[in-house]
């Protein structure tokens, strides 16, 4: 049966199709390992182009890097410094694609101010940049995506930015980029996918690849970490998808060939929308990086650092040195200084950064700046490298390079495939007053489910026609909807109160103390959909509280290794196992 609901339903669905891949003609086109937005582009790639395809992810959807990236849909303007057009190019035809096609209610247009601090050279210098970007985002596209970037003086600054210095710039340059909830895209895309015909179970993890009599990789060993049950899983392509985890999963095939991929940290920080007065973005260069500060729904997001990560790679946090550093560089441009008493939370993430080159014995055939597409060994594709914004080429590289000569027969058509609830969004749209006098929703409220579910709005509506009671925003987090938790279960799969609160919401860092008050009216709405009993509930609050305390006590740290070691004082709900290398 294919759907667009993630259920544990349709997750068991999904590991009976693994388990009968290993049965004569049931042999899987496409198995994809990692359910980031790289492994939910592939996954949704391949079942678009007919190929029977699987996805198995070893934690939640979308819950490494793709779940803690600065939430930027966007072109890189720093790469026109490096005179890399394509790359900037490709980038902006990707973000126009989304804003305008593939998923105009997830990506939203953002306005950002370039600061200026010397008045003629600067200026003529940063506007031919960014009039190159925006010409870029223009040829051969049709009807822009994006208004035509403009130059501020001074006072015009001060009236679109009132909290920033007055002697921090003599002017600025406005462009446009977007923004974008990252683990939303995520999940987006693999509902999307299973819409598609794709098989997809989260929280099973990939602990062996097989091969056969000619040393070719024909599948994989999966543990279901729900249950601690086995499964062989046969595939004609396995294809790596695991950022950070690459390497580790190359290890798997017993080669020593493959990608090279180093661990970067980003810290970001959130501070509620009213403490900076500003109607658009910053960004700014900093001595070792750029900072961004990025209007957010009800918050503003700072950051990020740039710093080597050598230590576990499935909870990188954020230490105090983090904190101060994007802080500091924050209130060298504000009025108002910042404190650590603004803070309403904290998120670090991995950027998984492609070395120089490949391991010895590794057939690449597809290399840019951003991402490589590699063959370590036969039967076994990897890609790694590359941003959010260009998961879709990625994806199509991936697939195309897996598929060899057949490409040609299966061409890729993501770039015609809308995302669950881009089709019918002007009429939900239209729809939206009277369901929101119905249920006395505010603006904000309306705007905020538009935003995040699209069209399928009406799936939220149909619950609260059901229900009444879920048409209520929870009592400690107001922001959401009683019937945004049910539907994070009964459609996006959430299988733990984590998911709900780090994944499908971000009350983990958009409320003070991981939305700890929350959680108890959480647990309750989702506790009879997952069929927990009292003991199973219990044990998921206690879960999630130790996790929150134990990030929170780890941002108070002074450098990685004694963060790291606080952090990993709280268990895991589904704790992943060793690899068999």
């Amino acid at each position: 049966m294919v759907t667009t609901r993630l259920t544990t339903e349709s997750r068991t669905r999904a590991l009976a199709a693994l388990e009968r891949s290993a049965e004569p003609g049931g042999t899987l086109d496409v198995l994809v390992i990692g359910g980031g937005v790289t492994g939910a582009g592939i996954a949704l790639d391949a079942a678009t182009r007919g190929l029977t395809t699987a996805m198995v992810e070893a934690q939640d959807w979308g819950s490494g890097t793709s779940g803690r990236s600065s939430k930027l849909v966007h072109g890189g303007l720093r790469y026109l410094q490096m005179l890399d057009f394509h790359l900037v190019r490709e980038a902006l035809t990707e973000r126009d694609l989304l804003l305008k096609e593939l998923a105009p209610h997830l990506v939203r247009p953002v306005p950002f101010l370039y600061p200026l601090e010397h008045r003629v050279w600067e200026r003529a210098y940063v506007g031919a940049g960014i009039a190159l970007y925006d010409t870029l985002a223009t040829i051969g596209r049709g009807r822009r995506a994006m208004p035509w970037h403009r130059h501020l003086s001074r006072r015009r600054l001060a009236e679109r930015f009132p909290d920033l210095a007055h002697d921090a710039a003599v002017g600025a340059v406005q462009y446009w980029d977007a923004s974008v909830d990252d683990a939303r895209l995520v999940t987006t895309l693999v509902r999307t996918a299973a819409g598609h015909g794709a098989h997809a179970a989260s929280r099973t993890q990939v602990v062996d690849l097989t091969k056969d009599a000619e040393g070719t990789v024909d599948g994989a060993v999966v543990v279901d970490l729900e249950t601690g049950r086995e499964i062989a899983v046969r595939a004609r392509h396995v294809i790596n998808a695991t950022g950070v985890w690459t390497e580790d999963t190359e290890a798997l095939a017993g080669d020593q060939g493959g990608l090279r991929v180093l661990a970067s940290k980003g810290v970001h920080v959130v501070v509620p929308r009213d403490r900076i007065r500003g109607e658009a973005g910053l960004i700014l260069q900093t001595p070792v990086s750029v900072l961004f500060v990025i209007p957010w729904s009800r918050y503003w997001i700072l950051g990020t650092t740039d710093t080597p990560w050598e230590l576990d790679p499935t909870h990188p946090v954020a230490t105090a040195a983090d904190v101060d550093y994007v802080l500091d560089q924050a209130n060298s441009v504000l009025s108002s200084a910042l404190g650590r008493e603004d803070v309403v939370g904290t998120y670090a993430g991995l950027r998984p950064l492609l070395q120089p080159g490949t391991k010895e014995g590794t057939s690449s055939a597809k290399v840019s700046r951003e991402h490589t597409v590699a063959s370590p060994t036969p039967g076994l594709t990897v890609v790694a490298g590359g941003k959010l914004t260009t998961y879709r080429v990625m994806a199509k590289d991936a697939v195309d390079f897996a598929l060899g000569d057949g490409a040609a027969a299966r061409p890729g058509i993501t770039h015609e495939i809308p995302l669950l609830g881009a089709e019918g969004l002007e009429s939900a749209r239209e729809d939206a007053a009277g369901w929101a006098r119905r249920y006395g929703w505010t603006t904000a409220m309306v705007d905020h489910l538009l935003h995040r579910y699209g069209a399928s709005l009406l799936e939220i509506v149909e619950l609260c026609r059901a229900d009444p009671s879920l048409a209520r925003p929870l009592a400690q987090a107001p922001a959401y909807l009683r019937a945004e938790v049910h539907y994070a279960v009964s459609h996006e799969g959430a299988l733990h109160l984590e998911d709900v609160l780090a994944h499908r919401t971000r009350l983990v860092y958009e409320v003070p103390d991981g939305a700890l008050a929350a959680a108890g009216e959480i647990a309750a709405v989702v506790a009879p959909l997952l069929g927990w009993d009292d003991a199973a509930r219990d044990a998921e609050l206690e879960a999630y509280t130790a996790r929150v305390r134990a990030e929170t006590a780890a941002a108070g740290e002074p450098d990685d290794a004694a963060a790291a070691a606080v952090r990993g004082r709280a268990e895991d709900v589904a704790p992943m196992r060793p690899l068999r290398t």
